[in-house]
């Protein structure tokens, strides 16, 4: 038995301890917007916040979550979409075909909430994260405008 700590709720999940973190987010707890891509913790589809630090929850095992490590998935972001990384990827159309997203708004969360004012090149470096359709200029200007940027970016890159 594991005592998780998942968007604000205290969950007791009867599960092994070398189960990913992935696998009881989405099977036992049921919420299915974080997403299985790789499973190696490249992809970054399922990437969700532990104690506000972006980490993919593929490679994480749920043995060593702590029960005061508090997790974020995009669906406890915010109510409603209210996120302005949300409101932002909405604005600028960023999703081609959707499947990476929620794993990319996480990232670019994270990334705002240390550098609420990041370069063309933090926001490179911060947005790992793979998508397969190349939406990777709209995710850099979704990025600013939810920075309150703009579209016009700084930096290198373009």
């Amino acid at each position: 038995m594991a005592k998780l700590n998942i968007n604000g709720t205290v969950r007791d999940v009867s599960v092994e301890a070398d189960t990913p973190l992935l696998w009881v987010i989405r099977e036992q707890v049921g919420l299915t917007g974080t997403k299985y891509g790789c499973g190696i913790a490249q992809c970054g589809a399922c990437s969700v916040h532990i104690n506000d630090e972006v980490q993919r929850s593929c490679s994480i095992s749920v043995g060593d979550v702590k029960p005061t490590d508090v997790i974020v998935t995009i669906e406890g972001l915010s109510v409603g979409s209210s996120h302005p990384v949300q409101k932002a990827w909405a604005s600028v159309d960023v999703p081609q075909c959707g499947y990476c997203q929620s794993g990319q708004i996480m990232a670019a969360a994270a990334l705002l909430k240390k550098n609420p004012k990041p370069t063309d090149q933090d926001i490179d470096d911060a947005m790992t994260n793979i998508c397969r359709c190349g939406t990777y200029q709209r995710i850099r200007q979704a990025v600013h405008l939810a920075a309150g940027a703009g579209t016009t970016g700084t930096g290198s890159g373009g």
